[in-house]
């Protein structure tokens, strides 16, 4: 029943195909334009690269949705268009539907639903969903994992070692191989929706006094590997927001952190994709997570390396930062790139250690960020490279997003009282022991 879904040579091989049938000529186009000074229609480009892309699904969907929520990092043609991928990608019609329906709850079913609507209400990167009633009344999301997503993430991955190989070639700045090794885990754990079931139960349950934040339960009775069924909770893209008022914008901001960073330094998790397709905002500024795929759950010591860096640059301690990036796995250190790796901590961290109510960064513009990561890679480049841990990559991905989406709400808030209020009563054995009960409860099968 699941051999289309397996990750087949044969498989594979149709996703190169697509791969280069539909994002090569664009690269083309655009590389002309920008290098021979060929014109090019940038809302026309744009609409292909979205429609080329949406219908790949899969990770290279993943990498526009991510680069769209970046301010300044692609023209604004481009950001309109894919923005669409994170709610409103091309979805699979209803034969597709039909049959995965039926393959995963049998052929009655229909039965088991009041009602179940043909139409996708989101498609995505690796599936889409539906609304549908339960038989109780209540409304519900079920979300369908697209055919032969193994191969086509198996695919983009071999194709992501090789962009990697070739760019390594010519930068050796960062080593991208335990890069590669967490994205490819964690991609992989993103295709089996039992999984993601049990993360949305750990999440519910870690957030369970948050009342700015809310979760969808899953219904197990329902759902399977590639299918997910949940309550549907309504809300609107947080892109709706940003010409609310301050007070308003300042609240959906608060809520945010505190829905990414009470597991992170409460429990040791942290939701590793935090792209505006993953959450929405209700009419009273609380926010719905709506994706629990992409999760990482670390080991108590990586939460007291974030808190000992924190310290570390507050109180000018290099031997307190050298601990801390030797906790999370970072080797063969010395204190010139100590330097340089405190340039990009520092960019990170300062809204943290400045008491007072300010914005995520000073600059509206994701430049700013750009030009700091430049500086800190070229740094890096010349003193011989250094290998990111592979626990680095989703943790560094989190903070770089989150601080687009403050960014977009132009939000003025006291960040340093708020992280203040989550790690004043830090200690590493109680959290050890709640991470392993709150794992224990939700039934999350260990990670790669």
């Amino acid at each position: 029943m699941a051999s289309d879904e397996n990750s087949s040579i044969a498989g594979r091989a149709r996703r190169y195909a697509r791969v280069g049938g539909a994002v090569g000529g664009l690269a083309v186009r655009f590389a002309g334009s920008k290098y021979l000074g060929l014109d090019l229609d940038k809302g026309k480009h744009a609409g292909d690269l979205k429609a080329a892309l949406g219908g790949l699904k899969g990770p290279l969907m993943k990498v526009a949705q991510i680069m769209s929520t970046i301010p300044d990092a692609l023209p604004p043609e481009y950001v309109e268009e894919l923005q669409q991928l994170q709610t409103n990608a091309p979805s699979m019609g209803w034969p597709f539907v039909r049959r995965r329906m039926a393959s995963e709850l049998g052929p009655d079913w229909r039965a088991k639903f009041s009602d179940f609507e043909r139409e996708a209400a989101h498609a995505a990167s690796l599936g889409q969903v539906h609304r549908a009633t339960g038989p109780d009344g209540r409304a519900l999301a079920c979300k369908l994992q697209y055919p032969d997503m193994a191969s086509a993430v198996e695919a983009d991955l071999k194709q992501l070692r090789l962009a990697f190989s070739i760019f390594e070639r010519y930068d050796k700045a960062i080593s991208t191989k335990q890069i590669h090794a967490e994205l490819s885990a964690r991609l992989r754990e993103e295709l089996d929706y039992v999984r993601e079931a049990a993360h949305m139960t750990l999440y519910g349950n870690m957030l369970a006094g948050e009342a700015g934040v809310h979760v969808p339960e899953a219904l197990p009775e329902l759902s399977t590997a590639r299918l997910l069924t949940m309550t549907w909770l309504d809300g609107q893209p947080l892109m709706d927001f940003r010409a609310g008022e301050l007070k308003e914008r300042n609240a959906i901001a608060q809520n945010m952190f505190r829905a990414w960073y009470v597991p992170f330094y409460g429990y040791g998790v942290i939701h590793g994709d935090p792209h505006l397709g993953n959450y929405s905002v209700r009419p009273d500024y609380t926010v719905n997570l709506l994706d629990f795929g992409c999760i990482r759950v670390f080991p108590p010591s990586f939460v007291k390396g974030v808190i000992d860096l924190y310290n570390g640059l507050c109180n000018d301690d290099p031997e307190l930062a050298l601990h801390a990036y030797e906790t999370w796995g970072f080797t063969g250190l010395n204190r010139e790139t100590i330097d340089v790796l405190n340039i990009w901590a520092n960019f990170v961290y300062a809204p943290l250690m400045d008491d007072r109510v300010q914005k995520i960064q000073e600059s509206e513009s994701g430049m700013y960020g750009a030009r700091i990561a430049h500086k800190v890679h070229e740094e890096l480049r010349r003193l011989g490279g250094v290998t990111p841990p592979r626990e680095f990559v989703l943790m560094d991905r989190a903070a770089i997003g989150l601080g687009s989406v403050f960014m977009h709400l132009r939000a003025e808030v006291n960040w340093h009282r708020m992280f203040h209020d989550l790690i004043g009563d830090f200690d590493m054995d109680t959290l050890a022991q709640r991470q392993q009960d709150a794992l224990t409860k939700a039934g999350v099968p260990e990670a790669a």
